[in-house]
Protein backbone atom coordinates (compact mmCIF):
# COMPACT_ATOMS: atom_id res chain seq x y z
CA UNK A 1 0.00 0.00 0.00
CA UNK A 2 1.33 3.33 -0.97
CA UNK A 3 2.19 5.65 1.74
CA UNK A 4 -0.55 8.02 2.73
CA UNK A 5 -0.50 11.76 2.01
CA UNK A 6 0.60 13.84 5.54
CA UNK A 7 -1.99 16.08 6.35
CA UNK A 8 -1.63 19.95 7.16
CA UNK A 9 -1.23 20.58 10.91
CA UNK A 10 -4.41 22.32 11.65
CA UNK A 11 -7.66 22.12 14.07
CA UNK A 12 -10.34 20.26 12.80
CA UNK A 13 -13.06 22.03 11.78
CA UNK A 14 -16.26 22.20 14.07
CA UNK A 15 -19.14 19.43 12.56
CA UNK A 16 -21.92 20.48 10.64
CA UNK A 17 -23.77 19.41 7.51
CA UNK A 18 -25.78 21.53 5.11
CA UNK A 19 -27.97 20.91 2.36
CA UNK A 20 -28.28 22.93 -1.10
CA UNK A 21 -31.04 22.03 -3.20
CA UNK A 22 -30.59 22.43 -7.00
CA UNK A 23 -32.70 25.54 -7.03
CA UNK A 24 -30.81 27.22 -4.30
CA UNK A 25 -28.11 27.85 -6.49
CA UNK A 26 -27.15 31.17 -8.13
CA UNK A 27 -28.02 31.21 -12.56
CA UNK A 28 -27.58 32.92 -15.30
CA UNK A 29 -29.36 31.74 -17.75
CA UNK A 30 -29.37 33.65 -21.56
CA UNK A 31 -30.50 32.35 -25.01
CA UNK A 32 -27.62 30.18 -25.82
CA UNK A 33 -26.21 29.35 -22.45
CA UNK A 34 -28.32 28.26 -18.55
CA UNK A 35 -25.69 28.20 -15.80
CA UNK A 36 -26.37 27.56 -12.26
CA UNK A 37 -23.31 28.23 -9.23
CA UNK A 38 -22.93 26.22 -6.50
CA UNK A 39 -20.50 29.55 -5.23
CA UNK A 40 -20.02 33.23 -5.96
CA UNK A 41 -19.47 33.05 -9.53
CA UNK A 42 -19.25 36.17 -12.10
CA UNK A 43 -21.33 38.97 -10.75
CA UNK A 44 -23.28 36.36 -8.02
CA UNK A 45 -21.61 37.28 -4.79
CA UNK A 46 -22.35 36.34 -1.45
CA UNK A 47 -19.53 37.13 1.41
CA UNK A 48 -21.09 33.46 2.85
CA UNK A 49 -21.26 31.51 0.37
CA UNK A 50 -17.47 31.51 -1.69
CA UNK A 51 -15.84 28.03 -1.21
CA UNK A 52 -16.19 24.69 1.02
CA UNK A 53 -12.70 23.64 1.83
CA UNK A 54 -10.70 23.90 -1.03
CA UNK A 55 -13.64 23.76 -3.73
CA UNK A 56 -14.13 27.26 -5.10
CA UNK A 57 -15.87 26.47 -8.44
CA UNK A 58 -18.81 23.88 -8.93
CA UNK A 59 -20.80 25.13 -12.06
CA UNK A 60 -23.54 23.26 -14.14
CA UNK A 61 -23.25 24.24 -17.25
CA UNK A 62 -25.99 24.07 -20.98
CA UNK A 63 -24.56 25.42 -24.19
CA UNK A 64 -27.04 25.76 -27.10
CA UNK A 65 -24.97 23.87 -30.17
CA UNK A 66 -22.53 25.80 -31.56
CA UNK A 67 -22.13 28.20 -28.83
CA UNK A 68 -19.83 28.42 -25.76
CA UNK A 69 -17.32 30.22 -24.30
CA UNK A 70 -14.42 31.16 -26.27
CA UNK A 71 -10.52 31.44 -25.10
CA UNK A 72 -10.47 33.12 -21.50
CA UNK A 73 -7.40 32.87 -19.07
CA UNK A 74 -6.71 30.90 -15.70
CA UNK A 75 -3.90 30.86 -13.35
CA UNK A 76 -3.36 28.57 -10.36
CA UNK A 77 -6.62 26.27 -10.76
CA UNK A 78 -7.33 22.93 -10.50
CA UNK A 79 -10.31 22.73 -13.00
CA UNK A 80 -12.07 19.14 -13.56
CA UNK A 81 -14.64 18.98 -16.59
CA UNK A 82 -17.59 16.23 -16.43
CA UNK A 83 -19.90 16.04 -18.78
CA UNK A 84 -23.41 14.83 -18.53
CA UNK A 85 -25.08 15.17 -21.92
CA UNK A 86 -23.51 15.81 -25.41
CA UNK A 87 -20.11 16.40 -26.32
CA UNK A 88 -17.98 19.33 -24.88
CA UNK A 89 -14.71 20.45 -27.54
CA UNK A 90 -11.77 21.74 -25.06
CA UNK A 91 -8.76 23.97 -26.98
CA UNK A 92 -5.98 25.43 -25.09
CA UNK A 93 -2.86 27.87 -26.09
CA UNK A 94 -0.63 25.01 -24.89
CA UNK A 95 -1.57 23.28 -28.15
CA UNK A 96 -4.11 20.58 -26.15
CA UNK A 97 -7.19 19.84 -28.14
CA UNK A 98 -9.94 17.35 -26.17
CA UNK A 99 -13.60 16.01 -26.19
CA UNK A 100 -15.14 15.15 -23.15
CA UNK A 101 -18.22 12.98 -23.20
CA UNK A 102 -20.25 11.36 -20.47
CA UNK A 103 -18.05 8.91 -18.63
CA UNK A 104 -14.64 10.93 -19.35
CA UNK A 105 -13.35 13.46 -16.98
CA UNK A 106 -10.77 16.19 -17.96
CA UNK A 107 -8.43 17.53 -16.04
CA UNK A 108 -6.45 21.50 -16.62
CA UNK A 109 -3.88 22.34 -14.69
CA UNK A 110 -3.76 26.16 -14.76
CA UNK A 111 -0.53 26.56 -13.41
CA UNK A 112 1.11 29.87 -14.31
CA UNK A 113 -1.38 30.87 -16.45
CA UNK A 114 -3.45 29.29 -19.90
CA UNK A 115 -6.03 29.75 -21.84
CA UNK A 116 -8.95 27.92 -22.76
CA UNK A 117 -11.95 27.58 -24.46
CA UNK A 118 -14.98 25.32 -24.00
CA UNK A 119 -17.59 24.95 -27.09
CA UNK A 120 -20.12 22.82 -28.35
CA UNK A 121 -18.51 22.78 -31.48
CA UNK A 122 -18.43 20.26 -34.44
CA UNK A 123 -15.19 17.54 -33.43
CA UNK A 124 -11.97 18.43 -34.42
CA UNK A 125 -11.70 17.57 -38.76
CA UNK A 126 -15.79 17.80 -39.11
CA UNK A 127 -18.21 20.33 -40.01
CA UNK A 128 -20.99 18.90 -38.53
CA UNK A 129 -22.62 21.15 -36.02
CA UNK A 130 -23.96 18.95 -32.89
CA UNK A 131 -27.63 18.49 -32.87
CA UNK A 132 -27.95 18.28 -28.94
CA UNK A 133 -26.96 20.71 -26.09
CA UNK A 134 -24.05 19.99 -24.23
CA UNK A 135 -24.11 20.24 -20.39
CA UNK A 136 -21.11 19.55 -17.97
CA UNK A 137 -20.14 20.23 -14.60
CA UNK A 138 -17.20 22.31 -13.94
CA UNK A 139 -15.12 22.45 -10.50
CA UNK A 140 -12.50 24.08 -9.64
CA UNK A 141 -9.78 23.31 -6.28
CA UNK A 142 -6.72 25.46 -4.84
CA UNK A 143 -3.40 23.94 -5.88
CA UNK A 144 -1.16 22.64 -3.26
CA UNK A 145 1.60 24.91 -5.21
CA UNK A 146 1.13 27.90 -7.20
CA UNK A 147 2.99 28.94 -10.46
CA UNK A 148 3.67 25.34 -11.91
CA UNK A 149 3.48 24.63 -15.59
CA UNK A 150 0.07 24.36 -16.85
CA UNK A 151 -0.60 20.52 -18.03
CA UNK A 152 -3.72 18.56 -19.01
CA UNK A 153 -5.32 15.08 -18.73
CA UNK A 154 -8.27 13.29 -20.04
CA UNK A 155 -9.35 10.20 -19.22
CA UNK A 156 -12.10 7.26 -19.90
CA UNK A 157 -13.89 5.53 -16.67
CA UNK A 158 -17.07 4.58 -18.36
CA UNK A 159 -15.91 1.03 -17.96
CA UNK A 160 -14.73 1.17 -14.20
CA UNK A 161 -18.64 3.17 -13.15
CA UNK A 162 -20.19 -0.31 -14.22
CA UNK A 163 -19.05 -1.99 -11.53
CA UNK A 164 -21.28 0.61 -9.20
CA UNK A 165 -18.54 1.55 -6.62
CA UNK A 166 -16.73 4.64 -5.85
CA UNK A 167 -14.34 5.32 -8.61
CA UNK A 168 -11.12 8.13 -8.33
CA UNK A 169 -11.84 10.94 -10.77
CA UNK A 170 -9.04 12.91 -10.16
CA UNK A 171 -6.69 12.73 -6.69
CA UNK A 172 -3.11 14.73 -5.78
CA UNK A 173 -3.26 11.79 -2.77
CA UNK A 174 -0.28 9.40 -2.33
CA UNK A 175 -2.74 6.73 -1.66
CA UNK A 176 -4.76 7.28 -5.22
CA UNK A 177 -1.54 7.60 -6.76
CA UNK A 178 -2.30 4.44 -8.70
CA UNK A 179 -5.78 4.31 -9.01
CA UNK A 180 -6.87 7.90 -9.82
CA UNK A 181 -7.76 8.50 -13.29
CA UNK A 182 -6.10 11.82 -13.76
CA UNK A 183 -3.62 13.23 -11.43
CA UNK A 184 -4.65 16.55 -9.33
CA UNK A 185 -1.96 19.09 -8.48
CA UNK A 186 -3.81 19.43 -4.86
CA UNK A 187 -1.88 16.73 -2.49
CA UNK A 188 -4.56 17.03 0.31
CA UNK A 189 -8.00 16.33 -2.37
CA UNK A 190 -10.00 13.77 -4.18
CA UNK A 191 -12.87 13.67 -6.31
CA UNK A 192 -14.74 10.48 -6.80
CA UNK A 193 -17.67 9.69 -8.92
CA UNK A 194 -20.40 6.41 -8.50
CA UNK A 195 -22.96 5.15 -10.47
CA UNK A 196 -25.00 3.00 -8.07
CA UNK A 197 -27.88 1.03 -8.80
CA UNK A 198 -31.02 1.09 -7.44
CA UNK A 199 -31.13 0.45 -3.46
CA UNK A 200 -27.28 0.39 -3.33
CA UNK A 201 -25.72 2.15 0.01
CA UNK A 202 -22.52 3.56 0.27
CA UNK A 203 -20.57 5.66 2.99
CA UNK A 204 -18.75 8.85 2.53
CA UNK A 205 -14.97 9.37 2.50
CA UNK A 206 -13.49 10.20 6.03
CA UNK A 207 -12.50 13.82 5.59
CA UNK A 208 -12.44 17.50 7.17
CA UNK A 209 -14.40 18.61 4.36
CA UNK A 210 -16.83 17.02 2.19
CA UNK A 211 -19.33 17.89 -0.75
CA UNK A 212 -21.54 15.77 -2.65
CA UNK A 213 -23.29 16.06 -5.49
CA UNK A 214 -26.46 14.03 -7.08
CA UNK A 215 -25.84 14.56 -10.71
CA UNK A 216 -28.56 12.12 -11.46
CA UNK A 217 -31.05 9.91 -9.91
CA UNK A 218 -32.09 10.41 -5.82
CA UNK A 219 -30.23 9.55 -2.90
CA UNK A 220 -31.47 9.35 0.73
CA UNK A 221 -28.30 11.13 2.48
CA UNK A 222 -27.86 9.58 6.17
CA UNK A 223 -26.16 10.34 9.06
CA UNK A 224 -25.58 14.17 9.04
CA UNK A 225 -27.64 16.81 11.83
CA UNK A 226 -29.56 19.08 9.01
CA UNK A 227 -31.71 21.71 9.83
CA UNK A 228 -34.99 23.47 7.88
CA UNK A 229 -34.73 27.14 7.01
CA UNK A 230 -35.80 28.20 10.96
CA UNK A 231 -32.32 26.80 12.39
CA UNK A 232 -34.74 23.94 14.09
CA UNK A 233 -34.02 20.12 13.39
CA UNK A 234 -35.52 18.50 10.59
CA UNK A 235 -36.47 15.06 10.04
CA UNK A 236 -36.68 13.03 7.12
CA UNK A 237 -38.40 14.32 3.94
CA UNK A 238 -38.05 17.75 4.75
CA UNK A 239 -37.10 20.30 2.77
CA UNK A 240 -33.73 21.62 3.79
CA UNK A 241 -31.77 24.54 3.74
CA UNK A 242 -29.58 26.69 6.17
CA UNK A 243 -26.52 24.73 8.50
CA UNK A 244 -26.81 23.48 11.64
CA UNK A 245 -23.44 23.27 14.06
CA UNK A 246 -22.75 20.32 16.41
CA UNK A 247 -22.29 16.53 16.16
CA UNK A 248 -24.58 14.77 13.68
CA UNK A 249 -27.78 13.26 14.71
CA UNK A 250 -28.53 10.31 12.08
CA UNK A 251 -30.65 11.87 10.23
CA UNK A 252 -32.10 11.03 6.63
CA UNK A 253 -33.38 13.40 3.61
CA UNK A 254 -33.99 13.01 0.10
CA UNK A 255 -31.40 14.79 -2.23
CA UNK A 256 -32.70 15.07 -6.15
CA UNK A 257 -30.58 16.01 -8.98
CA UNK A 258 -29.06 19.21 -8.54
CA UNK A 259 -29.07 18.54 -4.86
CA UNK A 260 -25.32 18.81 -2.72
CA UNK A 261 -24.50 18.38 1.01
CA UNK A 262 -21.54 20.18 2.26
CA UNK A 263 -20.06 18.35 5.50
CA UNK A 264 -17.44 20.02 7.50
CA UNK A 265 -15.94 17.20 10.44
CA UNK A 266 -18.91 14.84 9.80
CA UNK A 267 -19.83 11.83 8.08
CA UNK A 268 -22.22 10.37 6.33
CA UNK A 269 -23.74 7.83 3.47
CA UNK A 270 -26.37 7.92 1.14
CA UNK A 271 -28.78 5.13 -0.31
CA UNK A 272 -29.78 5.09 -4.37
CA UNK A 273 -33.31 5.85 -4.75
CA UNK A 274 -35.20 3.40 -7.69
CA UNK A 275 -33.93 4.63 -10.39
CA UNK A 276 -30.09 4.54 -9.34
CA UNK A 277 -28.13 7.35 -9.40
CA UNK A 278 -24.80 9.21 -10.14
CA UNK A 279 -23.05 11.04 -7.62
CA UNK A 280 -19.67 12.90 -7.69
CA UNK A 281 -18.21 13.67 -3.84
CA UNK A 282 -15.06 15.66 -3.24
CA UNK A 283 -12.74 14.29 0.01
CA UNK A 284 -10.99 17.33 1.34
CA UNK A 285 -7.95 17.21 4.01
CA UNK A 286 -6.96 21.11 3.66
CA UNK A 287 -8.88 24.53 2.93
CA UNK A 288 -7.83 27.29 0.69
CA UNK A 289 -4.02 26.98 -0.20
CA UNK A 290 -3.51 24.41 2.25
Amino acid sequence: MPPRSPRPSMPRPSSSVRIVRAEERFRTSTTWSDAWYSFSFGPHYDPANTHHGCLLIHNDETLAPGTGFDLHPHRDNEIITWVLEGSLVHRDTSGNTGIIRPGQVQRLSAGSGIEHSERNDPAPGSTDLPSAHVRFLQMTVTPTSTGGTPDYAQADVSTALEGGTWVVLASGMAEHQRTAAVTLGNTHAALHAVRPGAGTSLELPSAPWIHLHVARGTVTFRGGAVADDSGGAASGGDRLGGELSGEPSGGEIELRAGDSVRLTGAGGGFTAGEDGAEVLVWEMHAGLWG
